[in-house]
């Protein structure tokens, strides 16, 4: 598991004064981004290969608010992976209280020149890199 840490910031609110919804898809994506550097292999790298990974799905249960100025950690665990499909879970906590804000789940293929390929065959490194960090 990884942890990314965000403090949440006032453009982020809503008229109610919490995170509007929208924004946490916006921090997943940050923290799989951050993830991925933590492993070695940011995703510049990947994309200097040609190689991108579109969002093919993401499904987001919202429990607690996140208010203006708190910091949440969220919790990454690769949960699927099989050199074509990534699957990547997610939990935001409050940072300190452990409270339990958001759960959600992120899909994700790899696309060459517009075609769907297998890493184990165009970024071996990461493929094995993805295979160590697969939680079973």
């Amino acid at each position: 598991m990884f942890t990314y840490s965000r403090k949440a910031q006032y453009h982020e609110t809503d008229k109610m004064g919490i995170i509007h919804h929208s924004n946490y898809i916006k921090w997943l994506e940050e923290a799989r981004i951050a993830y991925m550097e933590h492993l070695g292999y940011g995703f510049d790298k990947v994309e200097q290969l040609g190689i991108v990974s579109p969002v093919a799905g993401i499904s987001i249960s919202y429990k607690t608010p996140v208010l203006f100025n708190e910091t949440v950690d969220i919790q990454i665990t690769l949960t699927r992976y099989s050199g074509v499909i990534q699957e990547v879970s997610y939990n935001i906590v409050k940072q300190g209280t452990g409270e339990l804000c958001a759960t959600a789940v992120s899909k994700h293929c790899y696309l060459k020149d517009g075609k769907v390929v297998n890493l184990k065959h165009e970024i071996p490194e990461l493929d094995r890199l993805f295979a160590s960090e697969l939680v079973k």
